[in-house]
């Protein structure tokens, strides 16, 4: 007598918790899992909005071989990732280090940090683009008034505008992952500073024998976002520069948009984008494994 109603307010219970799921998981099958799948099927094709896809099996990865433009694209994706990756990770983990402390005002030096991530996108890339500018931009007239006769260009460089690029990037996201670090630093004991210190430790062995070891978790988490967007890196190019000059910042996400939206070439596009989801899946799973035998 008494199991039934237990049944059903088990399956009542089920089924409640189910309807809340339910809304966001037909959003994540029609937005992401439906499309995904579908990507894997028009890079084996040649299709463009105004027809149907015609299966044409490898010729769009035979294409994409002798596509001079997609190694210039993977290029400079690898030399964005490069150097974004520790660049932000040393950054982040400094202002990190720095406003862990008890400090007046310190809350609101840590919103300053973190407000270049939530600001537009575009506004950034304006700014940016002024303060680099070649004739009148604060960033050379500060280089010529230290002696630098002949500044770079920066943003209308070849040479120079990747890294003026990465310097941007670097300054948008540190923020974000500042406040990861934060959280990660919080969860360090304190009495482990106490026993180093009681054992004559300095700061630098403070940091290299409590702080990284207690970091490593949260290091790795970072490391995976921050190779991730590195590589699919996309709005800030596409506003500031435009993969310009030349193709000195063109990177796969970009060519992609390029391919699918402006050329009309939507099966090359995807073709791309599975490449681009390959190299992103490597480098993770490359991470997960020293990960795991740096911890075993």
């Amino acid at each position: 007598m008494t199991t039934m109603p237990v049944r059903r307010r088990r399956w009542r219970n089920t089924a409640i918790g189910l309807s809340f799921l339910l809304p966001n998981f037909i959003g994540f099958l029609v937005l992401t899992l439906i499309p995904v799948g579908l990507l894997f099927y028009y890079a084996f094709t040649e299709w463009n909005v105004f027809g149907g896809a015609t299966w044409t099996g490898l010729d769009n990865f035979r294409q994409m071989a002798r596509d001079t433009t997609f190694w210039t694209a993977l290029r400079n994706t690898l030399y964005y990732a490069a150097f974004h990756i520790p660049l932000t990770l040393a950054v982040s983990l400094g202002l990190a280090l720095l406003l862990n402390r008890r400090l007046r005002g310190v809350a609101f030096f840590r919103a300053v940090a973190f407000f270049p991530y939530i600001t537009s996108i575009v506004a950034i890339a304006q700014i940016w683009n002024m303060l680099f500018s070649p004739g009148y931009g604060p960033v050379n007239e500060l280089l010529r008034w230290v002696g630098v006769d002949n500044p770079p260009g920066w943003t209308t460089s070849a040479d120079w505008s990747m890294p003026a690029v990465i310097v941007v990037g670097v300054w948008r996201d540190m923020g974000y992952y500042m406040l990861l670090f934060l959280a990660g630093l919080q969860t360090i004991p304190a009495q482990l500073y106490e026993a180093a210190r009681v054992d004559g430790a300095s700061a630098w062995q403070r940091f290299r024998a409590v702080t990284l070891p207690g970091l490593r978790p949260t290091t790795f988490f970072i490391t995976v976002l921050l190779t991730i967007g590195s590589f699919k890196v996309f709005d800030l190019i596409l506003v500031m520069t435009n993969g310009g000059p030349g193709q000195s910042t063109l990177v796969l996400a970009q060519y992609i948009f390029r391919k699918g939206f402006e050329e009309n070439q939507f099966g090359y596009a995807s073709a791309v984008s599975i490449v681009l989801f390959a190299i992103c899946l490597l480098v993770t799973v490359v991470q997960f494994v020293v990960n795991k035998r740096r911890s075993s």
